[in-house]
């Protein structure tokens, strides 16, 4: 048996305009909550028991994953009292893990989308008789990231959290957010208080001594700190660029959920996903966007890697391009929204209220 502990931070308002009330990972991807395709994976990597450690009420996630039981692990639910940080929240979760003190134990972030070979990443833990296995991918720009280096024998050398001198940027290679723990590591971790495992944990024991090994893997991997990124990954999933068991349908241009309206003169492509009851009126073009229930595009309208809430109407001739509009808004015709707009839930923008493109 092989656990896992999922964190499920605090970044739903990252998605604030399309649900000001709901998580971001409650938001369908896909035409399912983002988690659902993390807990899908885990399951078909072998991972039978879940603990979702979140800092939002578990009521918001138990109506649809319940106890796991669909997606073939038994899955619990840890709630914080207040913000413990990663390395707190992992050593909070531990409570209901039930393997021994070398057993290993997988931790993944709930905002990040990745092709990840799971079963492989333990496999190689094993093998090393590592302490902790960490998923390193490299990218062209790892300020933004924790660079971790490593020898020639996948050994950790060290951690730098967001290098702010060109001085610090000694490897391309960044923590990816997924995790072996050997057990008895996150049973030291310091109980009750906040705890950064990137800033505390993993220096902590490098310094101890610790075997830390990193296993880098050039695989599809997404942070969706932000809405586009939010939407990309919907779109690589339905298209199949990265696999999900969770995905209902398959792999192809549209995913199209029962009870859509979809005129035979729209045409839907780059992994969009229709949502039930929404419709698609005549000469709609959609690319790689996500439509959620209820929603509205009117005739001719030109969407490309764009939100739209549920139950939102957008008028004819209207182009989003790279928009979010937030639930129940209403967009009249002739508006042009470019990349970065952002129309709150329930607001109403009139007929040809706003462009973004030139005069010539």
């Amino acid at each position: 048996m092989t656990e896992a502990i999922l964190l499920v931070g605090g970044q739903g308002t990252r998605l604030r305009p399309v649900t000001v009330n709901t998580p971001k990972p409650m938001v369908p991807a896909a035409g399912v909550p983002f988690l659902a395709h993390q807990i899908a994976r885990a399951a078909a990597a072998g991972v039978t028991h879940i603990v979702m450690a979140t800092c939002y009420l578990a009521e918001v996630f138990e109506p649809y994953f319940g106890d796991g039981s669909d997606f073939g692990v038994h899955l619990e639910y840890v709630v914080e009292d207040e913000p413990l940080g990663t390395g707190g929240a992992i050593r909070n979760a531990a409570q209901r893990l039930t393997g021994g003190p070398d057993e290993p134990v997988l931790v993944f972030n709930g905002d990040i989308l990745t092709g990840l070979d799971i079963a492989g990443l333990v496999e190689s833990h094993r093998a090393a008789d590592a302490d902790v296995s960490l998923h390193l991918v490299r990218v062209e720009d790892p300020r933004a990231f924790g660079l971790v280096p490593t020898d020639s024998e996948n050994r950790v050398l060290a951690f730098t959290e967001k290098p702010q001198t060109p001085e610090e940027i000694v490897t391309d290679q960044i923590n990816a957010g997924c995790y072996v723990f050997r057990r008895s590591v996150i049973d030291a971790i310091p109980e009750g208080r906040p705890v950064s495992v990137e800033r505390e944990t993993f220096p902590g024991l490098l310094a101890s001594g610790a075997k830390l090994y990193g296993k880098t893997e050039d695989t599809y991997w997404l942070d969706l700190g932000k809405p586009e990124s939010f939407v990309q990954a919907s779109a690589d999933l339905v298209r199949g660029v990265v696999a999900s068991p969770a995905v209902p349908g398959p792999r192809g241009e549209a995913l199209v959920l029962p009870g859509a309206e979809v005129a035979d003169g729209a045409k839907l492509s780059g992994g969009t996903v229709v949502g039930a009851g929404a419709r698609i009126e005549s000469g709609a073009v959609v690319r790689g966007s996500i439509v959620l229930d209820g929603a509205t595009l009117g005739a001719d309208t030109d969407v490309t890697a764009s939100l739209i809430g549920a139950r939102a109407v957008v008028g004819p001739r209207t182009v989003l391009d790279g928009a979010v509009i937030g639930d129940g808004a209403l967009v009249g015709a002739d508006n042009e929204l470019r990349t970065g707009v952002r129309v709150w839930c329930e607001a109403e923008l009139p007929p040809a209220a706003l462009r973004f493109s030139s005069d010539r």
